[in-house]
C-alpha cells in the first residue's frame, strides 16, 4: 500500500480550485450553455463516484495498491462534488420557483 503524497493532493487541490475559479469567471462576450456546463459537472460527479466505486471494491477485494486513507479520500471527493451539484440544483430549483411565483 502507498503512502498518500500530500504534494500530489495539494496539486489535485489546486488545479480543481483554479478549474472552480475559471469557470466562474466567464468574459461577458462569451455565451455560455447552461445546460451543457450542467451536464459536463452532472458527467465528472459520476465519474468521480464511479471511481471511488471501485476504489472500495479494489480495496475490499485486496486487488489494490491504495491505502485505506487513499480510498477515504476519493469518497469523500466524490461526495464533496455530488453536494455541490445538489446545490446547485436546489439553487436552480428555487430560482424557478420564484420566477414562477412572480406577479405580474
Amino acid at each position: 500500500m502507498n503512502e498518500i503524497n500530500t504534494d500530489n493532493l495539494l496539486a489535485q487541490m489546486r488545479v480543481m480550485a483554479a478549474q472552480a475559479q475559471g469557470s466562474a469567471a466567464v468574459e461577458k462576450t462569451e455565451s455560455v450553455d447552461f445546460g451543457g456546463l450542467l451536464k459536463q459537472s452532472i458527467d465528472q460527479v459520476n465519474e468521480m463516484q464511479r471511481q471511488s466505486r471501485n476504489a472500495k471494491e479494489a480495496f475490499q477485494a485486496g486487488t489494490s495498491d491504495m491505502s485505506l486513507a487513499e480510498v477515504m479520500l476519493t469518497s469523500e471527493k466524490a461526495g464533496i462534488a455530488f453536494q455541490a451539484v445538489l446545490q446547485v440544483r436546489n439553487k436552480v430549483i428555487q430560482a424557478y420557483q420564484d420566477v414562477i411565483n412572480m406577479p405580474l
